[in-house]
C-alpha cells in the first residue's frame, strides 16, 4: 500500500535535507589540529550552522568569522556570526568581506585557516574592487538574476568583481594552510561556483565575464565595465603559487541529498530514480521536459513502471517578464501541473534546500492532480500565473505553499515527481 502521496513526497525532502546537516556533514571531514593558531571564516546560508558543528568537535582554541543570511544565524562561543543580505548584498555583507582579509593578514605555515564555504556565498560575502561601490555591484546582481543566466554564468561575473573571490580570499591567507569544507549548491559541484569560489583558482577571465554581460543584454555601470575591460578585475588562476596550501573537501552535495530521499521512497515500496543532480534550464521548459517523461511512465511504464519517482536537483532558471513573485521551484512545479493538465496519478513536490526559493521565505510547494481544478474555482488562470513568474501566488491561494523556516543548509532545488499507477487500457 503506497502511503498518502503528498505526505511521501514531504519526508522525502525532509530527507534531503537532513543528509546535509552540517552537524552531521561537517565533523567527519575536519582536519588535524595545527602547531600555530586555527582561524575559520567563511560564508554562505549554511555557514553559521557549520560553524557551530566546527565549534561542537574542535580540540583546541579557535576564533573566526562568517556571514550568513539573515535568519539564518546560530549561536556560537568564538566564531563570531554576521547576518547579511541576500541574493542581492547589502552593507552589512560588504564590512564582513572588508574583515577578513584583516583577520587573515600575518598568518605562518604553522597556522590553519578553515574556510567554511556554502550556497549564498556570492551575495553574502561582497567586496567590491578598487573604483566600483556596493551600490554598482547591487545593481549587477540584480540585472543577473532577472537575465536567466546560469549559476555559473552569474558567479563568472561576480568572481571579476570582487576582492575577495575568485582564489582571492587564500592567496590572503598565505602561507598558512587553508582547507575549505564545501557545502555544494551547485549542478557539478564544481569549487570556483560555490560562492563564486574564494579559497579556490579561478581558470575564467575577465573577457568570458564581458561574454556574459553581453550574451544576456545586461547594461553595467561604466566602473564595472572599466574594470573588466581594463583587466584589473582578473582573478587569482590555479598554478598561483600562495594557492599551494589550500584543500578542498566536499561535505555534502545535492546527488547525496537525492540518494536520500530515494531510500525514504524505496522504503516505502516505490521505484526511485535519480534523472540527475545538475539540471538547469529555464524553470517552465523543465517542468514541460519532465511532465512529458511522467506521462509516459503514466501512461507506457516507460522508462520505468509505476509506482515510482522521478527525482532530480540542480538550479533551474527564471528570466523574470512579468510582476509576480517567483522562484524557480515553484514555476517548475507551475508548469508541470499545466502540462499534466490534472493527471489523476500524479503528484509532485519542488523545493530549494534552504527553505527559500527566491525573495520569499517559503521554500516551495506541492501539486496534486486536483491543483489546476481548484486554481480555477478560485477564479486563477494557471497560464496566467505562469506568465506572470507568480508560482508562489498561485500555490499560496490554494494552501500548498511549502514553509519550512530556515533549514541552515543548502544543496539547491529538490525536485520529486510520484506516479501512483499506470493508466488503464491499451
Amino acid at each position: 500500500m503506497i502511503p498518502a502521496p503528498r505526505d511521501l513526497l514531504q519526508r522525502m525532502f525532509a530527507a534531503a535535507v537532513a543528509a546535509a546537516r552540517p552537524d552531521l556533514v561537517v565533523p567527519p571531514h575536519l582536519p588535524a589540529p595545527p602547531r600555530g593558531r586555527t582561524l575559520v571564516i567563511g560564508a554562505g546560508k549554511a555557514s553559521a550552522a557549520m560553524a557551530r558543528a566546527v565549534e561542537d568537535h574542535w580540540p583546541g582554541p579557535l576564533s573566526g568569522l562568517v556571514v550568513t543570511r539573515y535568519g539564518h544565524a546560530v549561536p556560537c562561543r568564538r566564531i563570531a556570526i554576521v547576518e547579511a543580505a541576500h541574493p542581492v548584498p547589502d552593507e552589512a555583507g560588504e564590512r564582513a568581506a572588508r574583515r577578513m582579509p584583516e583577520l587573515v593578514r600575518d598568518l605562518t605555515p604553522d597556522d590553519l585557516v578553515l574556510c567554511l564555504i556554502s550556497g549564498g556565498g556570492s551575495a553574502l560575502l561582497s567586496l567590491p574592487p578598487e573604483g566600483v561601490t556596493l551600490a554598482d555591484k547591487q545593481a549587477v546582481n540584480r540585472a543577473l538574476l532577472r537575465s536567466g543566466a546560469t549559476i555559473a554564468e552569474m558567479n563568472c561575473v561576480r568572481r571579476h568583481l570582487s576582492a575577495i573571490k575568485g582564489g582571492r580570499l587564500a592567496a590572503d591567507c598565505h602561507p598558512a594552510r587553508v582547507v575549505t569544507l564545501l557545502l555544494s549548491d551547485v549542478p557539478g559541484d564544481d569549487p570556483i561556483d560555490i560562492a563564486s569560489g574564494p579559497t579556490v583558482g579561478d581558470p575564467t577571465r575577465c573577457a568570458d565575464a564581458l561574454d556574459v554581460l553581453r550574451r544576456h543584454g545586461i547594461a553595467v555601470p561604466p566602473a564595472v565595465r572599466d574594470v573588466l575591460e581594463s583587466g584589473r578585475g582578473e582573478s587569482v588562476k590555479p598554478g598561483d603559487p600562495r594557492l599551494a596550501g589550500a584543500e578542498v573537501r566536499m561535505v555534502a552535495t545535492p546527488q547525496s541529498a537525492l540518494e536520500a530521499a530515494a531510500a525514504v521512497a524505496r522504503a516505502a515500496g516505490v521505484g526511485a530514480h535519480i534523472l540527475g543532480d545538475a539540471i538547469e534550464g529555464e524553470a517552465r521548459d523543465v517542468g514541460t521536459a519532465l511532465a512529458g517523461i511522467a506521462l509516459q511512465v503514466a501512461r507506457r511504464g516507460q522508462p520505468f513502471a509505476p509506482p515510482c519517482v522521478l527525482l532530480s536537483g540542480g538550479e533551474t532558471t527564471v528570466t523574470v517578464r512579468g510582476s509576480g513573485r517567483g522562484g524557480r521551484n515553484v514555476e517548475f512545479l507551475l508548469a508541470l501541473g499545466i502540462a499534466l493538465n490534472g493527471h489523476p496519478g500524479i503528484h509532485a513536490l519542488a523545493a530549494d534546500t534552504d527553505g527559500v526559493d527566491g525573495l520569499e521565505a517559503i521554500a516551495g510547494a506541492c501539486l496534486g492532480p486536483d491543483s489546476l481544478a481548484r486554481a480555477r474555482e478560485l477564479g486563477l488562470r494557471p497560464r496566467d500565473s505562469l506568465a506572470a513568474n507568480d508560482g508562489h501566488g498561485f500555490f499560496e491561494a490554494l494552501g500548498d505553499s511549502l514553509v519550512t523556516g530556515p533549514t541552515l543548509t543548502n544543496v539547491n532545488d529538490f525536485r520529486a515527481i510520484l506516479i501512483t499507477g499506470a493508466d488503464a487500457g491499451p
